[in-house]
């Protein structure tokens, strides 16, 4: 339980160090003019992230869930992910952020990860959405929060994403 209790900690000590870095990167695109998108939809983000830890954590105590016996394989798929996080987070700079908030006219950045996918932090989120709870055989938590966060960023955050992104390059549609 001491690894998962530290593990746990860790990545809610990086989500919390993320939203400083969000809330500060939001302050500067706003000093010079970006416009917010999506912003009826991101409770639903924040819900959703919020209710994994808490459903992880339930899971894991109320069924006594233990490393898995394979947890190497989880483990390295949750490394890659940090590593790919940092990588994803440190292209995009002070473009990043929690929230769709994109400035009018700014180039798209193509570099590091952007250059091959256009929302590799979906993707490692989703990576981390199923790690995490199979290290620890965590399985309804893992089916459950990869099926939401897929609805999620399919059917609702890429969308709106790619409205933003149109939006700033070309200035067609509007805020929300």
């Amino acid at each position: 339980m001491i690894l998962f209790w530290t593990l746990l900690g860790i990545v809610i000590v990086q989500r919390g160090v993320e939203l400083a870095v969000a809330r500060q990167n939001e302050r500067w695109m706003r000093s010079r003019g970006a416009r917010e998108f999506g912003r009826g939809h991101y409770k639903w983000i924040v819900l959703l992230h919020a209710g994994f830890f808490l459903f992880l954590m339930s899971e894991v105590a109320l069924f006594g869930r233990a490393p898995a016996a394979w947890w190497p394989i989880p483990a390295i798929v949750f490394v890659l992910a940090q590593a790919g996080r940092i990588w994803a987070l440190t292209s995009l700079g002070r473009y990043w952020n929690t929230k769709i908030i994109v400035l009018p006219e700014a180039e798209l950045v193509r570099r590091g990860p952007y250059r091959w996918i256009s929302h590799p932090n979906y993707v490692i989120v989703a990576l981390e959405i199923i790690a995490i709870p199979l290290l620890f055989q965590a399985w309804i938590t893992c089916a459950l929060f990869t099926t939401l966060n897929a609805w999620l960023l399919l059917k609702v955050r890429i969308p709106e994403e790619e409205r933003a992104l149109a939006w700033a390059q070309n200035k067609e549609g509007s805020p929300t």
